[in-house]
């Protein structure tokens, strides 16, 4: 029995488009990289998940296709979870941490140092610097760490809660972060780190006081609160990002016009919720009175 060799050619004009296309490819690979060397900050290059922002992305897809598709799919015929235990250490840990940035906020400059109209970024190596920056790439981590929030809804089939407002902030948090430790590690924008910390310990109490069962729903009637001061959070760092557009520290003022419009949607998107969950809430209160 003999074998055919069969030898197929690729046309001259075909192999020079790829070899074109390969160069295209490298020469914007070689001008990406050139243009993030030029403007990133080069204390972060060598930090963890610093390189390249691809594996956030990455993480930031694979988070949207478990709790989209993934999940709802692996527990459409399970019954959800009790997670309660785990809840409560979660929530726990997700108070302490979130208490130790806004701690670590106030030493590293917001207390004393820092001011409030415009606060240029510090590049220098000096203690104080070095601090704000370490402190910036360990609120992105806990941008990371927060993905759990949205599992967690996932097996325990609270599929309702998983809402645009949700998905868009969790999605959302991790990129910017990671573009703010990448090439703003310090300076003005960290005041809404700050602010976000501050209702972060009171946000995780109230869940974590949630998850531990049913005896504690007398301390829970602040709930519609937690919502207004998330509003206020939004509205405080709208207020201080706008001063940049009047005051020249040197902080970029496109990122604080960034800041303007993600501090609008935010506020738009919780005053959303908070009219569809309160004013129906306190409709039905009214209604049971009449009854």
């Amino acid at each position: 029995m003999s074998c055919l060799n069969v030898t197929y050619s690729v046309p001259e004009e075909v192999s020079n488009e790829r070899i074109i296309m390969a160069g295209l490819v490298k020469m914007a690979l070689d001008e990406y990289t050139s243009i993030i060397d030029r403007i990133s900050d080069p204390r972060v290059e060598d930090w963890p998940l610093m390189d390249s922002p691809f594996p956030t992305l990455f993480m930031v897809g694979a988070y949207l296709y478990f709790v989209v598709f993934l999940g709802p799919k692996m527990m459409e015929n399970r019954k959800p979870f009790k997670l309660n235990s785990i809840l409560v250490v979660y929530n726990a840990a997700q108070t302490l941490f979130s208490l130790i940035m806004f701690s670590e906020h106030l030493m590293s400059g917001w207390l004393l140092d820092y001011s409030y109209k415009c606060q240029p970024v510090d590049y220098s190596r000096n203690p104080t610097a070095m601090r704000m920056a370490n402190l910036c790439w360990w609120y992105y981590i806990s941008k990371l760490t927060e993905f759990m929030d949205t599992i967690f809804f996932v097996l325990r089939k609270k599929d309702n809660q998983i809402t645009l407002l949700h998905l868009y902030h969790h999605s959302l948090t991790p990129i910017e972060t990671w573009v703010c430790v990448k090439f703003l590690a310090g300076g003005h924008g960290t005041f809404s780190n700050l602010v976000n910390n501050l209702v972060h310990i009171i946000m995780y109490t109230y869940y974590m006081l949630s998850a531990m069962g049913p005896q504690y729903q007398k301390f829970l009637w602040w709930k519609q609160h937690l919502t207004t001061l998330q509003l206020a959070q939004f509205t405080i760092v709208f207020i201080h990002s706008a001063q940049v557009l009047f005051f020249d520290c040197g902080y970029p003022k496109l990122i604080a016009a960034f800041l303007l419009v993600h501090s609008t949607i935010f506020f738009a998107l919780f005053f959303d919720f908070y009219q569809k969950a309160y004013n129906k809430e306190q409709a039905r209160k009214n209604l049971q009175k009449l009854q």
